[in-house]
């Protein structure tokens, strides 16, 4: 079910606003719209709550296809447009854990677009706590971590591995630990790699191509464009321990920059030094 009325609303909001938009200074411009942005996640979040609720009763990675149909129209306010390949790839039976590359406040709705089913995030704890974003996030299944009380990634990611394996889920995991938009990848932590490995489960790598030419904060740049998406090949972690964490990690972390510098058109860059990755 797609809200209609909910694009609807926020396109004539945004061709209200459009003259004021037109007036301003770039950095005033990009500004006020991060802030809708924000504004529009909260209102989205806060319609999801009641719709989940009387459709499913309560927290169910269910509830992820509402919330999912709800951000795709974002894509329209905005102007983007996305090119997914190799969609059919997320077609594994059982848990798997995905990963992909995090570069900004608008990866989720580059995720809600390609989301597969039965699939819930990562989130840390304090999430929980902000208002009907981290209500939403509670009733789609998001499973939420407390990073501070840990001391390494293999514990951190112990009890999310049986919580996987008991609900039969994918978990979608950004392993480079913050978002990153200065043209290439950040080194792995190795988080989601003892996840895989743990619950002997397959890593599906998912890239999406560089959004500078459209979003970039130090430009105060914020306009509409292309997101090209790909899927990439399971890789398989039966058999594997945890003395192979570190390889797989590099392996995938090698597989996903260089499909990262094709995709966004700076192919002749991926032959460049790559960082290991991290604890």
């Amino acid at each position: 079910m797609e809200p209609s009325w909910l694009l609807g609303g926020a396109a004539l909001l945004l061709l209200l606003l459009l003259p004021v938009l037109l007036a301003l200074s770039p950095a005033a411009h990009f500004q006020l719209k991060i802030g809708f942005y924000c504004v529009l996640c909260v209102a989205a979040s806060a319609l999801a709550v009641p719709l989940c609720l009387l459709r499913h009763g309560g927290r169910t990675v269910r509830n992820m296809r509402i919330i999912k149909n709800i951000v795709k129209t974002f894509k329209y306010i905005y102007g983007l447009r996305f090119e997914a390949e190799g969609l059919e790839k997320f077609q594994v039976e059982g848990p798997c854990v995905i990963v992909s590359n995090h570069q900004s406040i608008l990866d989720m709705i580059g995720l809600m677009e390609i989301l597969p089913d039965n699939c819930v995030q990562i989130g840390k704890k304090e999430l929980l706590y902000t208002g009907p974003v981290g209500m939403i996030m509670y009733l789609g299944g998001v499973i939420f971590i407390n990073r501070k009380s840990t001391s390494n990634a293999k514990t951190v990611m112990s009890g999310v591995a049986q919580t996987m394996l008991d609900e039969n889920v994918k978990v979608w995991i950004y392993p480079e630990g913050t978002r990153n938009g200065n043209g290439d990848l950040l080194p792995f932590k190795k988080g989601a790699f003892h996840l895989a490995v743990q619950a002997q489960v397959p890593v599906i790598p998912v890239v999406y191509s560089s959004f500078s030419s459209f979003y970039n904060p130090a430009k105060k740049l914020f306009i509409s464009g292309k997101i090209r998406v790909e899927v990439l090949q399971p890789i398989e972690t039966k058999g594997l321990k945890a003395e192979d964490v570190a390889d797989l990690t590099e392996r995938c972390y090698c597989t996903m920059r260089e499909t990262f510098f094709r995709l966004s058109g700076l192919a002749s860059e991926a032959n460049g030094s790559t960082q290991g990755p991290q604890q």
